[in-house]
């Protein structure tokens, strides 16, 4: 039997198939693209690349076919919990021994975003789960917000003087890897995974002036500038921008800076720092 990866061509689920190779399992990589699944995984053994819609029921059979575990994770585009229920629905009559949700730090406690609503559906269908709850990822940083460090020297995120503890997408891929492999003894657990160290923004703005041999300034927007600049400027979708917004939010809350040291505990290894991280992925920032 095999495991499916869902969004296998995303930030998470690319580390997860990788992680989940290397400890000898059979994959299935779904995603809604098949010629990209094909390029990137078509020559690897022990992968199966299968075409896969959140909102196509009709792609939901043939993906579970021969699978016994899930790695779900939500679509940044599926703003609405009950985007993920027909899928729910559909591994509850599925022989699935476990599904590891990608969900959030703290989302246990806050009913707003909609990893919590997943959860509850998760477990209202006794589909046995593993919740992989991790702090903000550093891929944020090299990713969707490296444009203005690039191109402006700054970092442009509205967390005010909030700290999070950052997490690289890779350790969460193995985390998810890890409780995949062993469904028995992960059955039914949940898991707060964060990086070694809570960091405010300017301690990152200091990092990255150290790696990148440059200044770079943490220009602490507020809210509004952010919303504004990222729809206009950037061009990106309201309804995305407005999730974000509501995430720095709950960051500036305090909901972002717990350190945990469940991902050593699960995986026995450590953590990678930000320094690491930005040396790892310094093309990113690099102008």
């Amino acid at each position: 039997m095999r495991v499916m990866v869902t969004g296998a061509l995303g930030n998470v689920g690319k580390y997860v198939l990788e992680s989940l190779l290397s400890k000898g399992v059979q994959v299935v990589a779904a995603d809604i693209s098949i010629e990209k699944l094909n390029n990137f995984y078509g020559k690897m053994d022990n992968v199966k690349s299968v075409y896969f819609d959140f909102t196509d029921p009709k792609t939901f059979k043939s993906a579970l076919k021969d699978v016994d575990r899930v790695f779900l994770m939500r679509p940044p585009h599926l703003g609405k919990p009950e985007d993920l229920l027909p899928f729910v629905e559909a591994m509850s009559q599925a022989n699935i021994k476990l599904v590891s949700f990608l969900s959030l730090m703290g989302v246990e406690n806050n009913p707003i975003p909609p990893h919590h609503k997943i959860e509850k559906f998760i477990e209202k269908y006794n589909i046995p789960y593993a919740h992989i709850r991790p702090g903000f990822f550093m891929q944020n940083i090299s990713g969707i917000h490296a444009y203005e460090i690039k191109n402006q020297n700054q970092i442009f995120i509205p967390a005010g003087t909030s700290k999070t503890s950052f997490i690289d997408a890779k350790d969460i891929g193995l985390a998810i890897a890890t409780v995949l492999a062993s469904p028995d003894k992960y059955k039914n657990t949940q898991h707060t995974i964060t990086g070694p160290e809570s960091l405010d923004y300017y301690q990152i703005a200091d990092t990255l002036t150290n790696v990148l041999g440059r200044k770079i300034k943490y220009a602490k927007p507020s809210y509004l500038k952010y919303r504004s600049v990222y729809i206009k400027n950037r061009g990106f979708d309201k309804d995305y921008v407005n999730v974000t917004v509501m995430l720095y939010f709950m960051t500036r809350m305090g909901t972002a800076k717990k350190v945990t040291d469940e991902f050593e505990k699960l995986t026995g290894k450590k953590a990678r720092t930000f320094k690491e991280f930005a040396l790892e992925n310094i093309e990113a920032f690099q102008q």
